[in-house]
């Protein structure tokens, strides 16, 4: 992978600045639990003063999956709160860095205005190599760019004020989940994974900056993670009940993901010291996936189609047997591995587009689409130019080959764009893709509906049928429209 310069973002450094550890003497931390109920529809009467009785405090509650949330520094809490009644479990909750920290190579900032001068009435749409790659264009040209669908994404903060995001988004129903933030994203550092991955779903059609894969679709932006990407499983949770149920969501889409062994392991918390590190036993995992498993069925219940990113683990999930990866592992969710071109700046018209990306996770077990997610394999650090006007660029090759999508700027008029890579990059590209499928068919479709048609226009790359590297194949919004 290269050594990024200055200009590259780096969530794990802000993490750390962010989130300070208690100082000697302090209280003892509360330690934070999933209580997982019998029933998958409901929680027991009077959860919350039993919590209490048992040394805890009640934080959260998703009766609608039978899952709540509480805290404690008790250490009985666990063997007492387990005795109540209706309870299937007590388990450690997950805290984690679910958004690695993201390398991104920083992207112009453009005041608004500057009409493009070629290609695409979007003067950055000629960065985008993503959208050739899925075909956009053609479902675009066909008519079909998104309208009627509605997706929601489940990440950090976003810039709520951006010129390519605020004219689709739903803000009666986008929701803030993180404790102590805001939906808008507050870190110094502009990149904003949150922006970014709405932007490649559904950045506007609006003669300026980036396009999304479904320019037309509607974005729900829902806040599950704090703006450095380390946080609680709870508020994603919640934001995934939120989101196939109060925002009435057709996609939902996650770029984020925490790395699970069934056996046990030692989670390793956001504080920078050992403060909330917790050994999660084989019992608790498996009962953590239930939790999981009980958000997924009932956003499909409700008619959503559930998208995450694979996991950048670079793993072969056929023989990581021990691994999960959450919430790509999830039946119920469709899990998007990424692709990349190596050199694509170099010959734009010829480089072949869909190498699977080097840190991708990948396995037929795991993988059900492939995606662009761009990658830095490239080598070599000659300069590329691409785009014409105002909208060229000049920058070394391989940041080409990563995927250009939106930022975030304090200042509402101007707009900024990063590069990045992940399977982050990969999964809101397939969300825009079953946008557009959806919109075809007049903004309602089962999700398993959604997956036959995302199988039957599926470009099958690699070896035939179901692979390891692209799953059913890469997927193609043209195809799906044809």
């Amino acid at each position: 992978m290269k050594t990024l310069t200055a200009a590259v973002a780096s969530l794990g450094a802000l993490t750390a600045l962010l989130i300070s550890s208690a100082g000697a003497g302090a209280s003892p931390s509360p330690t934070s639990y999933l209580l997982l109920a019998n029933s998958s529809s409901s929680l027991p009467p009077g959860l919350a003063q039993e919590v209490t009785t048992a040394g805890g405090t009640l934080t959260s509650s998703l009766p609608n999956i039978g899952v709540a949330f509480a805290t404690s520094t008790s250490g009985e809490f666990q063997t007492k709160a387990s005795k109540i009644a209706g309870l299937r479990s007590v388990n450690h909750s997950i805290s984690t860095q679910w958004v690695p920290p993201v390398q991104a190579v920083e992207g112009p900032s453009v005041q608004f205005g500057n009409p493009p001068t070629s290609g695409d009435d979007d003067g950055f749409f000629d960065l985008q190599w993503g959208h050739d790659a899925v075909d956009a264009p053609e479902a675009w040209n066909a008519g079909y760019r998104g309208d009627g669908a509605r997706v929601a994404v489940i990440d950090t903060g976003f810039d709520t004020d951006h010129v390519d995001l605020a004219p689709n988004v739903n803000f009666g129903v986008s929701a803030n989940f993180v404790s102590g933030e805001t939906l808008t994203y507050a870190l110094p550092d502009p990149f904003s994974h949150g922006s970014h991955t709405a932007g490649t779903i559904a950045a506007a059609d609006n003669s300026f900056g980036t396009m999304g894969v479904a320019p037309e679709a509607e974005l729900v932006l829902v806040k599950g993670l704090p703006d450095a990407g380390c946080g609680a499983d709870a508020p994603i949770l919640q934001g995934i009940v939120h989101a196939a149920g109060v925002a009435d969501a057709d996609v939902i889409s996650m770029s984020l993901g925490a790395r699970l062994e069934k056996s046990g392991y030692l989670e390793v918390g956001c504080d920078p010291g050992p403060s909330d590190d917790v050994f999660v036993t084989a019992n608790e995992v498996a009962e953590i996936r239930k939790a999981w498993e009980r958000a997924v069925h009932f956003a499909n219940q409700q008619g959503a189609t559930v998208i995450a990113s694979a996991g950048n683990d670079g793993e072969d999930k056929d023989h990581t047997n021990n691994a999960i990866h959450l919430p790509s592992d999830t039946p119920g969710v469709l899990s998007i591995s990424a692709t990349a071109p190596i050199g694509w700046a170099t010959d734009p018209g010829n480089i072949f587009l869909d190498n699977l990306a080097s840190y991708s996770n990948f396995g037929q077990s795991a993988i059900d689409f492939g995606a662009p997610g761009g990658d830095f394999v490239y080598p070599g650090n000659e300069l590329c130019t691409l785009g014409s006007g105002v909208w060229q660029r000049t920058r070394p090759c391989w940041v080409f080959d990563l995927v250009f999508s939106t930022g975030s700027n304090l200042n509402p008029a101007v707009a900024s764009y990063f590069w990045s890579a992940g399977t982050s990059m990969a999964a809101p590209h397939v969300a825009g893709v079953a946008a557009i499928i959806i919109g075809k068919n007049g903004g309602s479709m089962s999700p398993a509906h959604v997956e036959a048609a995302l199988l039957a226009s599926a470009d099958d790359l690699g070896k035939p049928g179901n692979d390891d590297y692209y799953g059913a194949g890469r997927v193609n919004a043209g195809n799906a429209v044809g």
